[in-house]
């Protein structure tokens, strides 16, 4: 990898994980929290990242209540 890939690899990561963060504290800010929210370990290798964010696994009531808050902010 050269050393540019490996810059724009680092900056894309870093991206991808200030943006999971800011996802997981307006989660919190609503009380929900996803317990495996994370990059996805598959998109963040290889040459070229192009990493994605995992909203993680949660139960039916938590489910529910981040449709609840997504339905606040559509109407």
């Amino acid at each position: 990898m050269t050393t540019n890939t490996h810059t724009r690899t680092t900056n894309t990561i870093k991206i991808a994980e200030e943006a999971r963060d800011e996802l997981r504290t307006a989660l919190t800010a609503v009380g929900i929290k996803l317990p495996t929210l994370s990059l996805d370990a598959v998109s963040v290798t290889g040459d070229i990242a192009r990493p994605l964010v995992t909203l993680g696994r949660c139960t039916p009531e938590v489910a529910r209540r981040l449709a609840a808050v997504l339905r606040t902010c559509s109407t």
